[in-house]
């Protein structure tokens, strides 16, 4: 394992990367805990507000993202200088994504059912960082024998594969297919070989003069959305919390 880490993630400088994807989804993971924590009136912890006006973390996640992207670029990719400033980045980046919802919607909508785009765009990013890191580049390691030569070609031309077949299921309207086809194998082939969902630019560009198969489509994208609406909504609440209730009269 130690042999692997060295070749794979610190020779390479990819060690800095490493780190501020910890990082990342560790203050993700902590954040969450402690505004459930804070919204169930449980422990020490409260809302920081100055002047009766609510900080939101956001506003120190940009502080320390600011910070530590500049520092990142002044330090290069090797020392503890780097890997300092990559930790203070990931920081920064988890709480601003935690708050992804505000900044998008320009309110408060952390607790609501628009706030759930906070907790995609984390579990996105997550997965776009992991892919980064479990890239086998070639660059910057030295003395590379023919098997390892051979073992980073396979990974690279799988990952270009993957990608081709991402577009194509990204074309068809299957967002998150497409961005997890990139790192699980099958996965975008899938999402490309199935019926393109409505409305998708694959939809309105091979469909509009196939009615079966416009017809077909959104029958499959309905049992789809039904399916598995409930699992996934599940697994954003295990891991956001439960958007609090619409009222009944809202809109009225």
């Amino acid at each position: 394992m130690g042999h692997w880490l060295q070749r794979n993630i610190v020779e390479p400088g990819k060690l800095p990367l490493l780190l501020a994807l910890a990082s990342f989804v560790l203050t993700f993971l902590v954040t969450r805990l402690i505004t459930r924590l804070i919204r169930a009136g449980k422990g020490p912890f409260g809302n920081v507000q100055a002047g009766g006006v609510h900080i939101h973390h956001v506003v120190p996640g940009i502080v320390l993202t600011v910070i530590g992207g500049f520092a990142a670029v002044a330090g290069g990719q090797h020392g503890f200088g780097s890997c300092a400033a990559a930790v203070v980045f990931g920081i920064g980046a988890g709480l601003v994504l935690d708050e992804f919802a505000l900044i998008l919607h320009l309110d408060d909508v952390y607790w609501s059912e628009e706030g759930r785009k906070s907790v995609e765009v984390v579990v996105v990013t997550a997965a776009l960082g992991g892919l980064l890191l479990l890239g086998f580049s070639p660059f910057g390691v030295n003395d590379l024998s023919q098997g390892e030569l051979q073992d980073r070609g396979s990974v690279v031309a799988s990952v270009a594969g993957n990608f081709l077949l991402s577009l194509v299921a990204l074309f068809k309207g299957k967002l998150r297919t497409a961005l997890f086809g990139v790192i699980v194998p099958f996965v975008a082939l899938v999402g490309a070989i199935r019926l393109a969902r409505p409305g998708s630019l694959w939809a309105r560009r091979f469909y509009g003069r196939r009615p079966r198969a416009r017809a077909k489509s959104q029958l499959r994208a309905y049992r789809h959305d039904r399916r598995w609406a409930r699992p996934r909504r599940a697994l954003e609440d295990w891991l956001g919390g439960k958007p609090d209730p619409v009222p009944l009269d809202r809109g009225r």
